[in-house]
Parts: C-alpha cells; structure tokens; sequence
C-alpha cells in the first residue's frame, strides 16, 4: 500500500470514528418537558389517582421510540431527571415526586417508577439514574415502549401529599420537570437540550 493510499485509509477511519462517537453522543432524547402549577385542589380531583400529575398525549414526546430495546437500547441505559422547583410554600417541609412510567404493555405490576429525591426549597436538581435498577423497571416491557408518564407529589416518608395532615406545606407548588432518555453506552449531554439553562442545585 502506498503512502497516499494510507492516509487516505486512515483519514477515512478517522472520519468514521469520529461519526461513530457523534452518534452515540446524539443517542439521547427528551421524554417529556413540562411546567405547571399543582394545586391541592388538582390533587384531589385528579383521576384515576389522587395526588398524580399525568403526562401523556402530545405532552409525552410523540417522536419517541416505540422499541425502547432495540436499534438504540434505551432500556439499558440511564434517565437524566431535570426539576426545577419554582415556587413552593415556605417553610422547608421535604417534598419529593415519584416518577412513574407507564408502559403500553406491562407484566407483574405493570409499572415502574424513579424518584427525583427530596428537596426543601426552590432551584434545580439534576441527576442520572439507571434504568436497570429503580423500583419494578423489571415491570415494563420496554420492546413495547411507554403509552404516559405519572407524576406523584409525596413528602419524604413516601406519603402522598394530598393525605398528609399539613397539605399546606406542600400545596400549591410549581415546578418544570424534564426528562431525557440516554442510550446505553452514552452520556448525557446538556448541548443537545439547548432550552435548559444550566442553574446550580438548591
């Protein structure tokens, strides 16, 4: 092989590699992005269940995949929860969401959820968790993809909000929660989620 021709084949290796690495960089998408304001009122009158804020419809990203397993494992790989907590009542009683995903076929109970982790004022909190280890992940069939997502307001004993003796403290609340699906193998990268301003945690 000739000079030109090796560079020429090292060029191209180069090139592919670099594309390899973009892809798998790119291998992430937003499940959903939402802001509200929940009311005690909307907790109680929310159905089926009490306390739950319910993300589905054209408010679940319709793009998303419906083969969580395959050609990019998504089932394997780690959720990046975002939530901005933008009002809440004063004081700093902890408050938390469970985060439940709702598949379009389930086994066992039929459903699993993460949690965002407890918090006691306004500001950001991020985190990445897997999604081989949260609570019944082993529920979903992920190869059916996700039909809606259940937001539930809870204090830190995992009580709904709603039935605490002191809803005041939690009621009403806004908050902007987001969540990006990375891909096995790949990390999650804020670039390609330009309309999240990076804040500091509270």
């Amino acid at each position: 092989m000739t000079r030109r021709s090796w560079s020429h084949c090292l060029a191209w290796f180069l090139a592919l590699v670099l594309l390899d690495t973009n892809c798998v960089h790119a291998d992430q998408f937003v499940l959903f992005d939402v802001t509200f304001t929940f009311t005690k009122a909307d907790a109680d009158n929310s159905t089926p269940s009490k306390s739950h804020y319910y993300v589905k419809g054209d408010r679940l990203n319709v793009e998303r995949p419906k083969d969580w397993t395959a050609p990019v494992d998504y089932r394997n790989g780690s959720v990046h929860v975002r939530l901005e907590v933008l009002d809440k009542p004063a004081g700093s009683q902890p408050t938390t969401w469970s985060v439940c995903y709702i598949p379009n076929k389930g086994q066992n109970h039929g459903y699993g959820c993460i949690g965002t982790g407890a918090y006691s004022k306004t500001g950001v909190i991020e985190k990445d968790l897997s999604m081989t280890t949260f609570w019944q992940n082993n529920d979903i069939i992920w190869s059916q993809g996700i039909k809606e997502m259940h937001l539930v307001l809870k204090d830190d004993k995992n009580l709904h909000a709603n039935k605490r003796p002191d809803p005041e403290k939690f009621f009403p609340t806004k908050v902007r929660m987001t969540l990006i699906q990375v891909s096995k193998g790949a990390k999650y990268d804020p670039k390609l989620v330009p309309a999240l301003s990076s804040s500091t945690k509270p």
